[in-house]
C-alpha cells in the first residue's frame, strides 16, 4: 500500500485555532499533534510511501513538527514522504494537483492506496481493513463509524449500509435538521482503500472533464458502485470540525477507557521527541485527574485539564476543565475554567478566564491577558 493524507479541511468553527496552522497540526493531549495519528496509522501498517496535501500559507507548523520524519522512521532509505502545497489563489486550476497525485501513484508501484483526511481522529489498523478489502474483492473499501448526531458536520457523508455490507445510498448531512438525534448514524470517516490503478483512472477522468474537486469528493462519488465494500470501525473516533469538538476530544483523554482505546492499543502512536526534564510539582501544588507533558512547573491547582510542555502555573492559581498549549504562563491567583489557551499565552495575576462546557473560551497564540474574560459578559 501507499498512502495519501488529505489536509485541505478548513472549518470556520475552529478559528482562531487554525488561523495560522492547518487542522492537522493542532496539539492534542499534551504532547501529540493530530497528524501524529495519521502518520502512526500509516507507519504501523508498514506503508513506506506517503503523499501529504496542505493548504498554502499553512505549512510552517507542519515542517517544524515533521522535520525529516525520524520519529515515524520516514528518514529510512526505503521510505519516502512527499508534501504538496495546494495553491489557494488559483483553486480553479487543479491540473497540477491531479498530475502530482497521479505521478506519485505511478511511482509508488503499489497495488493499493490508502486515503485519509485530517479531521478524523482514530487509531485504525489498515492491515485489517486491507484484509477485508481483499476478501471482498472490491475496487474500493469505505471505513465508517456509527455515531450520534452531535458528531456529524453538515459537510459529512452518511451511509445506508445493507446486510451484505454494501452501500445502498449516501447523503450529505446538509443542514442536519433531518438527522434524528436519538439514534446512531453511519458516518463516512473519509478513510478509503482503493486499487491504485482504479484511482489513477478516476483522476484521469476528472482531468478530462475539467472538474476541480478535492480527491475525497472523487472517492465519495464512487461509494454506491457495486464494487465497493465497507469496514465498520469500532474503536475510539472523534470528528473534529469545531472548537467544541476539539475541546471534547481532548477532555475524552481524561476518561481511562477512551484514553486506552486511542493511545494504549497494540498500535503505538508516535510523535516528535522532546528531551526535557519531567514536570515539577511544588509542595503548594494540587492536581486532580489531569494530564501533563514535560518541562512544566506547577505551583497552583489543576483539575481535569490538559497541560502541555513548559507551562508555568503560579501559586494559588486554579486551572480547571481547560487545555493549555505549550509555554503558557498562568499568574498567581488567576482562575482558568473551560478555556483553551494557545501557545505562549500569558495570563496576569488575579485574572479570570471563564467559559462554559458548550462554549470554551479560546485565547489566541501569544496573547497577554490583562482583563477578565467571562463567557456571556
Amino acid at each position: 500500500m501507499c498512502a495519501i493524507v488529505g489536509n485541505l479541511n478548513r472549518f470556520d468553527e475552529l478559528l482562531p485555532l487554525t488561523e495560522k496552522r492547518p487542522l492537522a497540526t493542532l496539539p492534542f493531549d499534551c504532547k501529540y499533534r493530530l497528524i501524529d495519528f495519521n502518520l502512526s496509522n500509516i507507519v504501523n501498517a508498514n506503508i513506506n510511501t506517503i503523499f501529504m496535501v496542505f493548504n498554502e500559507r499553512k505549512t510552517q507548523s507542519v515542517f517544524d513538527h515533521i522535520g525529516g520524519g525520524r520519529e515515524w522512521d520516514l528518514d529510512n532509505i526505503l521510505k519516502h514522504f512527499f508534501t504538496y502545497v495546494y495553491p489557494e489563489q488559483n483553486k480553479t486550476d487543479s491540473q497540477a494537483y491531479y498530475d502530482m497525485i497521479i505521478d506519485y501513484l505511478i511511482k509508488s508501484k503499489s497495488e493499493y492506496t490508502v486515503y485519509m483526511s485530517s479531521k478524523i481522529l482514530c487509531n485504525i489498523d489498515f492491515r485489517a481493513v486491507l484484509k477485508v478489502h481483499q476478501t471482498q474483492a472490491s475496487d474500493m473499501t469505505v471505513v465508517y463509524k456509527r455515531v450520534m448526531k452531535e458528531q456529524i458536520h453538515e459537510t459529512d457523508c452518511l451511509l445506508k449500509v445493507g446486510e451484505d455490507g454494501k452501500i445502498i445510498a449516501t447523503n450529505t448531512a446538509g443542514s442536519l435538521s433531518d438527522v434524528p438525534e436519538d439514534e446512531l448514524h453511519n458516518l463516512c470517516a473519509d478513510i478509503f482503500i482503493i486499487k491504485t490503478n482504479r484511482l489513477i483512472e478516476l483522476l484521469e477522468e476528472v482531468k478530462v472533464n475539467g472538474l476541480t474537486d478535492y480527491i475525497n469528493k472523487i472517492f465519495r462519488d464512487q461509494m454506491t458502485s457495486s464494487r465497493v465494500s465497507t469496514y465498520e470501525y469500532t474503536g475510539y473516533l472523534s470528528n473534529i470540525f469545531s472548537v467544541k469538538h476539539y475541546f471534547d476530544a481532548n477532555m475524552d483523554m481524561l476518561d481511562v477507557n477512551k484514553f486506552n482505546s486511542l493511545l494504549y492499543t497494540s498500535r503505538k502512536v508516535y510523535t516528535k521527541v522532546k528531551n526535557e526534564v519531567p514536570t515539577y510539582y511544588a509542595e503548594s501544588s494540587e492536581v486532580k485527574k489531569s494530564h501533563f507533558a514535560t518541562g512544566s512547573i506547577i505551583e497552583g491547582e489543576v483539575r481535569e485539564s490538559i497541560i502541555s510542555r513548559r507551562t508555568e502555573i503560579k501559586s494559588d492559581a486554579l486551572v480547571e476543565h481547560s487545555i493549555l498549549m505549550p509555554k503558557a504562563v498562568i499568574g498567581e491567583k488567576a482562575h482558568i475554567k473551560y478555556a483553551i489557551l494557545d501557545k505562549y499565552v500569558q495570563v496576569q495575576p488575579g485574572i479570570k478566564i471563564i467559559g462554559t462546557a458548550e462554549h470554551p473560551v479560546v485565547i489566541p497564540k501569544g496573547s497577554l491577558v490583562t482583563e477578565d474574560i467571562i463567557e456571556g459578559d
